[in-house]
């Protein structure tokens, strides 16, 4: 039997289901991204070497969905909690995950040495509509009883229909009919992310932001910024879709990143 998920406690009341892998230190903290979950950001940590401790963010998994609304704030509470009670140096957020990443930095720019953001939401409150659209078809989709259609743009044309391709389905299929969709998600982006993004010149570590071109939800335009904000490395993928066409370059990208002394 592989490792468990558990609930932790945190300062501020929220419980938040996490699965720690992996031993020693450094220790790595993973938040994954709007509708995401654990599964879907273990593979970015299969060669970072230390400690990998992924959790669910509220309203995900069995996290609990405390009374809306919500903002980055919160969720950059809730990442404070897991990385404090697990002593992290390292962070890597996908989407929504980066925007917390950030907000965290902006409050507590020496909290993290290393962090990777990989297709970083946008910090200043927009959301490109793709984004919007993507959240209100999988809405539609959880009533309708309809998820496979609704998910199928997250698996590459000539991919569905594969074994790998219908494993993943599968899987965020039973994930999302299992937790749903909490409506305070909808309230995240009423403020922006981080109201101040000069706050993030001051993170005195190292940084790799990962975009990719042509994907119209998580625009390489925003990651181009939020590395610009950072001072941090950037690496543009020249097409969209890489957890499945360039998922070994970047496991690669992140774990030589993340263990280099």
């Amino acid at each position: 039997m592989g490792p468990q998920t558990e609930l932790v406690d945190t300062p501020h009341g929220v419980r938040l289901e996490q699965l720690v892998t992996g031993a020693g230190d450094p220790v790595t903290v993973f938040a994954h991204g709007l509708a995401g979950d654990i599964a879907g950001t273990r593979p970015l940590g299969s060669a970072v070497t230390g400690r990998r401790v992924f959790f669910h963010q509220r309203g995900h998994g069995r996290s609990a969905a405390p009374p809306g609304p919500w903002t980055f704030a919160d969720l950059a509470d809730d990442l404070a909690a897991v990385a404090d009670r697990s002593g992290a140096t390292r962070a890597v957020g996908v989407s929504m995950g980066a925007a917390s990443v950030c907000r965290l930095l902006a409050r507590r720019p020496d909290r993290f040495a290393r962090v990777v953001l990989f297709l970083p939401a946008p910090l200043d409150g927009t959301r490109p509509a793709a984004a919007q659209d993507r959240l209100a078809r999988l809405r539609a989709a959880l009533e309708s009883g309809e998820l496979r259609a609704a998910l199928e743009p997250e698996v590459p044309r000539d991919l569905r229909d594969t074994a790998a391709g219908l494993a993943y389905l599968r899987q965020r299929e039973q994930q999302l009919r299992r937790d749903g969709l909490a409506p305070q998600l909808d309230t995240l982006w009423q403020a922006p992310a981080v109201p101040d993004e000069a706050a993030l010149r001051a993170f005195g570590g190292r940084a790799l932001v990962l975009g990719c071109a042509g994907d119209e939800v998580h625009p390489a335009a925003v990651a181009e910024r939020v590395a610009a904000r950072l001072g941090a490395e950037l690496h543009v993928y020249d097409q969209p879709d890489v957890l499945w066409t360039r998922r070994r370059d970047l496991r690669e990208r992140i774990s030589t990143f993340l263990n280099a002394h």
